[in-house]
């Protein structure tokens, strides 16, 4: 059995340009000159290493229990490099496991073993498995109880500090791989322990609730809320009682041995392997992609365990951690329902899909296919989606198809087509983490893909990465930037193309790549004379200091990254602003080389697939154009049905084409359109008039109100598929929950209605829909299941060999003749700026713990019971001209609608600006101005008034909160240097100081 949890060690050996021979007990192996020696012997043989997890996590050398000889002399393992001539480790000498025995002792006094009845004895508890190879039979160091409550104040999570073992894992995760900074170790304190914030309590805290430490923590001492007294078989008996039974496991141990009570908890560990299951799967908010074993009890989720993730390895963030609750929801949609005089009523599958194929039907064929649409889910799998667009074009006949990436990346996608050929990330997440310079355009990227973000940050504190952050929002990635600047709103193409004047104009752009690499040089060159430094000062309302210390970075920067989301592409210019990002990497000659390139950070779990498998009016899978006659061919065979060889309508023009009675019916899947698409009370307008209209979706959604037909579809838990990633990578997910009541996963239901509309249909598994996408799209030509099985992963474009390609571009990019295109822009204003009526700037976005409006994570208790109303920011300027404070009521008020929300005063806006959440229904204000490209809505560019109302209630932030009160406490990790100074402090293997007590005086007795 593994020691440890840890990823496993690879098996290759390492590259011959750093490749140096040394000697592991007398046996010669080949190292890397420079990594721990840890990981060199892990891949040779077992040794103890409780505080030691993975190179992400690096040396830590709290626990000594790794300790080795090497020439003559014990070390840490942990904290030893290798290099030439290290040919005397030696790990089974006498000296050296009696030295790691004698750390492991140490250990046991501030760890109680009571495996049997420990919620945490799943075979993967690093304390319990050390004993065991160990073969510890009894300990010197009693254990004492350190004077401190159990912490049960976050709702997911508790900490035990007399179960604590001082690793510092929790400590090193919180402040190396998340870099969130909450944890520390009271070093200095009688009885150290675990502090948050430098103070005692969880709640009320800095932390975010991401899981990093008890996912690395070693024992039980930090454990899932969810897991206790439910994973074991004597767990879940009362406190008082379960106390007693570790009573009589400690009275046992003097006399006995460890041995016959680890027996015991070896054999109950076996037993709860057939009652608890683990099924990889794949997260199912963000487009990060982070993957993670669930851990599953029947229907209850025991816990989260990222460990092989290639997107996110041992990080989660709140939502992906504890964010699941919401598939057991009362509020699931378990059977059909049809709409009938007094609201719906249930009915069989039979009946709904009948009704479904005869009203759909009777319309094409009265009115003709164009009159029916389909939306498909971005959060369904690729799988799931492509069988929706197949039923679009080859049941009804239409490509009126579309997915929600039209409301935020379909601008960027749009501007990396202009520009380079591909609408995907350039590169990988571990690109952003090698960048010598990252630049964060409109990204809230902390909240929105705070994975991501923690890969930034690391590369950020520990590898002197520059960050520069243009927002017009303070956030966290803001406040951690070399420079963070607030462009007016709507405005970032002007500095941007200004950049790209800079780096021509001081012989900073990349000549020879551009004359290699790229088309229109000269003539987007000429394009770019208006827009000076100073001009684009004056129109950004930016200091032109603070634009040449960019422009400066910039130039200076070996590789740089630009990340960017909805702050840039919710605007009327949203594909000219993503365009203008392009060019400036193409300038600088930021493409096709590791560290560099593009990364629009895909909101939605999949909202990446949805558009490579063909969700839109436009392409069929692999973006291959409808009105390509060699391409529709090829799909006519496929498919062997005839195709329209017309573009379709979008989303935005689908609710324009029911206004006019041009559309009659919809089926959309798995979109909240109400309250996602811009200017709701227009779309809840256009719903009304649909003739008929199918939802499907988990829970009754305010669209649901306006559906004839609500069909239950199953979460991704309960099915087998695939998702894309923002940074193109492909992944599969297992079911591990079987589909609750009568619901069912999307891709049966949409077999389901093809069969009943005459297609013969038959896929067994969602195995075969993803062999027949790849044999009509390039970009998944070497994609299967087989090449997807567990853990591994694929990056498309796949080759029919299955070779992917995590960067893009390295051969020339994806156009004919291999070359990028500069593309020429021209500004303009934004379309609603703040005027004497409606005289404050609306932003909007997320929150970290929330997701959009909040269908799945209000109903996920603990993250309600943190964050359970919304509020608008204001910032402390508005609030004192206007004599308003937190938990005063308001109504923002314009054109379209109005909202009613509390105040929250903050100085993380400015001025006129106000920000509000998603969950505050934004799209109630938000308006009809469009990117004229994609028809993307601009979201971001919308005014608004206030009127305040009598109302005060309490602040909008909960205590429990970590934006409320939460100072974090930075530190380069656990600080270790501080233990070894205790007092009390001794280095295993060393010898003791003895203390000699003075002679008694002659005659004393």
């Amino acid at each position: 059995m593994s020691l440890t949890e840890t990823k496993a060690r690879p098996a290759s050996s390492p590259s011959d340009s750093s490749a140096i021979a040394i000697s592991i007990d007398g046996h010669t192996t080949v190292a890397t000159e420079g990594e721990l020696l840890v990981e060199a012997i892990l891949r040779e043989k077992e040794i103890p290493h409780i505080c030691y997890h993975s190179p992400l996590m690096g040396p830590i050398q709290t626990c000594d229990t790794c300790l080795v000889e090497v020439g003559g002399k014990l070390v840490r393992s942990c904290g030893t490099t290798v290099s030439a001539g290290m040919q005397d480790v030696v790990t089974n000498s006498k000296r050296a496991q009696d030295a790691r025995s004698e750390a492991f002792d140490v250990i046991l006094g501030n760890h109680m073993l009571y495996c049997t009845v420990c919620d945490n004895n799943n075979e993967n508890c690093r304390v319990h498995n050390t004993a065991l190879e160990l073969d510890v039979q009894h300990q010197n160091h009693p254990f004492t109880a350190k004077p401190y409550e159990v912490d049960m104040s976050n709702p997911f999570y508790r900490y035990d500090p007399s179960q604590c073992i001082l690793c510092g894992q929790c400590v090193q995760a919180c402040q190396t791989v998340e870099v969130n900074e909450t944890l520390s170790i009271g070093w200095e304190l009688d009885h150290p322990r675990v502090l948050w914030d430098g103070g005692m309590q969880i709640g009320g805290s800095s932390c975010v609730s991401c899981g990093h430490c008890i996912t690395v923590c070693p024992c039980n001492a930090l454990m899932e809320r969810s897991m206790l007294g439910e994973a074991g078989f004597l767990t879940s008996i009362p406190t008082d009682s379960l106390n007693k039974l570790i009573d009589v496991v400690k009275e046992l141990e003097p006399e006995m041995g460890y041995g016959p009570v680890m027996q015991v908890s070896q054999t109950e560990a076996k037993m709860r392997e057939e009652h608890i299951d683990r099924t990889k799967t794949v997260c199912t908010y963000c487009g990060v992609g982070c993957s993670y074993d669930v851990w599953t009890r029947d229907r209850h989720i025991l816990k989260i365990v990222p460990l092989h993730g290639e997107s996110n390895q041992i990080s989660t963030c709140v939502k992906g951690k504890f964010g699941w609750d919401f598939v057991n929801s009362k509020d699931r949609l378990q059977r059909p329902l049809i709409r009938h005089e007094n609201g719906f009523r249930e009915a069989s599958w039979e009946e709904a899909l009948s009704l479904i194929a005869q009203r759909l039907g009777a319309i094409k064929q009265e009115h003709g296919p164009d009159s029916i649409a389909v939306i498909v889910s971005s959060k369904a799998s690729n799988e799931d989606g492509y069988l929706m667009q197949k039923f679009a074009r080859s049941v009804i006949g239409t490509n009126n198809v579309d997915n929600c990436s039209r409301y935020c990346q379909a601008p960027a996608t749009q501007g990396l087509f202009r520009t380079v050929g591909y609408g995907g990330d350039s590169g990988s997440i571990e690109d952003m983490g090698e960048a010598k310079l990252v630049l964060i355009v409109g990204s809230n990227t902390a909240e929105s893909h705070p994975v991501i973000a923690t890969r930034v940050k690391r590369a950020h504190k520990l590898h002197g990465q520059r960050m520069i952050v243009a927002d017009v929002r303070m956030h966290e990635m803001a406040e951690r930037a070399d420079i963070f600047f607030r462009p007016r709103p709507g405005t970032d193409l002007a500095w941007l193309s200004a950049m790209s004047r800079y780096m021509f104009d001081n012989g900073f752009a990349k000549l020879d790549f551009l004359e290699k690499w790229v088309n229109n040089v000269d003539e987007y060159r000429k394009s770019l004379d208006p827009f000076t430094m100073e001009y684009a000062a004056e129109v950004c309302d930016v200091p032109l200091d603070t634009l040449h210390s960019v422009a400066t970075e910039i130039a200076q920067a070996e590789t740089m990254c630009v990340l960017w989301a909805m702050g840039i592409t919710q605007h009327t210019d949203g594909s000219d602003a993503s365009t203008a990002i392009s060019n400036l990497l193409l300038v600088t000659g930021n493409y096709m080389r590791p560290g560099t390139g593009a990364y629009p950070l895909r909101g939605h779990n999949n909202v990446q697939g949805a558009g490579d498998i063909g969700a839109a009016p436009n392409t069929f899978p692999g973006y291959q154009s409808v009105t390509d006659d060699k391409v529709r061919t090829s799909f006519e065979k496929g498919w062997g049905v005839k195709l329209p060889g017309v573009r379709g309508f979008d989303n935005h023009e689908m609710v324009e084409a029911i206004h006019e009675g041009k559309l009659l019916a919809m089926y959309l899947a798995g979109e909240d359109m109400v309250y996602a698409d811009s200017n709701s009370n227009l779309v809840a307008g256009a719903f009304e008039k649909l003739d008929f209209f199918v939802v499907q979706d988990i829970f009754f959604t305010e669209t649901c109100r306006y559906a004839d037909v609500i069909l239950p579809a199953a979460p991704a838990l309960e099915k087998d598929g695939t998702f894309t990633s923002t940074e193109r990578r492909i992944q599969r997910f297992y079911q591990a929950l079987p589909e609750l009541g009568d619901s069912r996963a999307d891709w049966k239901i949409t077999q389901s209605l093809a069969q009943k509309m005459g297609a013969p249909w038959n896929y067994q598994h969602p195995s075969e829909i993803m062999t027949e996408l790849a044999s009509l799209s390039p970009l998944y030509a070497g994609c299967s299941y087989e090449r997807l099985e567990g853990y591994n992963t694929l990056q498309w474009p796949v080759a029919l060999d299955g070779t992917d390609q995590p960067l893009l571009y390295t051969e020339g990019f994806a156009f004919p003749d291999k070359k990028a295109r500069l593309y020429p822009l021209v500004y303009h204003e934004p379309s609603d700026p703040p005027d004497s009526e409606f005289d404050l700037f609306l932003n909007n976005g997320r929150q970290l713990e929330h997701f959009h409006e909040g269908n799945m994570t209000n109903r996920v208790p603990g993250i309600y019971l943190e964050t359970p109303e919304s509020y608008v920011e204001i910032s402390p300027e508005l609030a004192h001209e206007r004599s308003i404070a937190s938990g005063q009521w308001v109504r923002l008020v314009n054109r379209y609608g109005a909202v009613k929300v509390k105040v929250l005063v903050t100085d993380r806006v400015e001025a006129k600006q106000v920000y509000l959440p998603l969950t505050s229904h934004v799209n109630l204000l938000s308006g009809n101005y469009v990117d004229p490209a994609t028809h993307t809505p601009a979201y971001k560019e919308t005014a608004v008034k206030m009127e305040i109302l009598p109302e005060r209630g309490e602040n909008p932030l909960r205590p429990l909160n970590f934006r409320y009160s939460g100072k974090p406490t930075p530190q380069m990790g656990v600080e270790v240097e501080r233990k070894w100074k205790r007092a009390d402090y001794h280095f295993p293997g060393e010898p003791s100081l003895v203390q000699i007590q003075p002679a008694a005086p002659a005659g004393s007795k």
